[in-house]
């Protein structure tokens, strides 16, 4: 029986999607304007990186000729002769959001349009702020409106430590965030509150409540921890992780699939600190995983760290740096295993703003004995999950076309 790994690369997109436009995201393309900064010498980092996108063994399965599908051109530094699988995918969800991307990628696309907060001051209805203040028994709320969670930390934690009002703010995802002190405020307290938002943000459909806990002091500064935990909207039904335990297949969850899937049918979930303590979870994953077996992960440091900071050098170094360990986990491959590497929206570091971007996202599959094959431009993220689906031997999930 064959195993599959799902492997969703966090804002990797590969360009624009045909209804970019309608979302002012019309020419994003994250993959290939990272490359042709890293071509021009702008994206040159003293003990980073120098010169031209070096990523040869996803290009070598066919990365740039799933670039080249979508975008209609090879980004440079790509070039190879595809070895594996490769294609783009069209999300149809109404989003550009982590939550809709990896349901569709799994299978069961959202049916519903994201509910989102204005760019005001205050951004929340007073009913919704005075109930998070009453349910929290809290002194107050800071923030309210668009930001991002680094500065806002930065700008506000002194005064939460003095006046333990958490921080509150969205940005132009479908989200409520809340920053709160670790120690000063208490990580299980943050989590509780949260926990409490949730039902007050469904009737607005606002897809995650996310509890950001930080450490530090006004002295040292303040730093976001890595005890990150999201609050979502479940999923619909049918979806990849619902088939897998449907049929008792054994299942692990990487980084955030856990939360992204409200842990249903997420078996053994694992997070760590960064890409490469999660390659090396994802490594340890493929030596457990049993036959029939499915693994999904979501690598989240090309978004966070890099795509929402608009850093260029430090997106393509963590490209190059995840490109590096795909041969430890082809090695540790066997006969049947699938591995496909996907996004779930973009981030392109070199556009306006700071947010997600509109895009396709890449599909590249690879395993013993897999043949080099052109998937085309799929109408639907949900064509992964469905092909995975079909691969495992499991019930279709609710849509989309297997690849074969």
């Amino acid at each position: 029986m064959s195993r599959a790994f799902l492997l969703v690369l966090d804002s990797v997109g590969c360009g624009a999607a045909p209804d970019a436009a309608a979302f002012g995201d019309e020419g994003a393309d994250t993959l290939g304007h990272i490359a042709a900064a890293c071509a021009a010498g702008q994206a040159d980092r003293a003990g980073l990186r120098h010169g031209r996108l070096m990523m040869p063994h996803l290009a070598g399965y066919g990365l740039g000729a799933a670039c080249a599908t979508a975008s209609g051109r090879v980004p440079p530094g790509l070039e190879a002769v595809p070895s594996g699988w490769h294609g783009s995918a069209i999300e149809t969800s109404a989003g550009r959001d982590t939550p809709s991307g990896h349901w569709e990628i799994a299978g069961a696309p959202a049916d519903f349009a994201w509910g989102y907060f204005p760019k005001t001051v205050p951004c929340f209805p007073p009913a919704l702020s005075e109930a998070i203040i009453r349910e929290g028994r809290l002194p107050g709320l800071l923030g309210n409106h668009h930001a991002s969670g680094t500065a806002i930390v930065q700008e506000l934690g002194a005064e939460h430590v003095a006046t333990g009002k958490p921080i509150a703010y969205t940005s132009v995802d479908s989200v409520i965030q809340i920053a709160a002190h670790e120690s000063a405020f208490g990580l299980e307290r943050l989590y509780g509150l949260c926990q409490a938002v949730r039902p007050l943000v469904d009737a607005l459909r606002i897809g995650r409540v996310i509890a950001r806990p930080f450490v530090g002091d006004a002295a040292s500064g303040f730093t976001r921890t890595t005890n990150r935990k999201d609050f979502a909207l479940p999923p619909p039904h049918g979806n990849l992780l619902d088939r897998a335990a449907e049929a008792g297949r054994a299942v692990i969850s990487l980084g955030k699939i856990g939360d992204i899937f409200c842990h249903r049918h997420a078996g053994t979930e694992i997070k760590a600190a960064g890409n490469m303590a999660l390659f090396d979870r994802l490594l340890a994953g493929a030596a457990a995983l049993p036959d029939g077996g499915l693994l999904f992960a979501n690598f989240v440091d090309f978004d966070t760290d890099y795509g929402h900071r608009r850093d260029v050098a430090g997106y393509a170094a963590a490209l190059e740096a995840f490109d590096r360990r795909v041969p430890d986990l082809a090695a540790r491959l066997s006969a049947g295993d699938l591995v496909i590497v996907t996004a779930d929206h973009g981030n392109d570091p070199t556009f306006k703003g700071s947010d997600h971007t509109r895009e396709q996202v890449p599909i590249v599959g690879f395993g013993p004995g897999l043949r080099p094959r052109a998937l085309g431009q799929r109408g639907t993220f949900a064509d992964i999950g469905q092909s995975v689906a079909r691969h495992l031997g499991l019930a279709p999930v609710a849509r989309g076309n297997a690849f074969a």
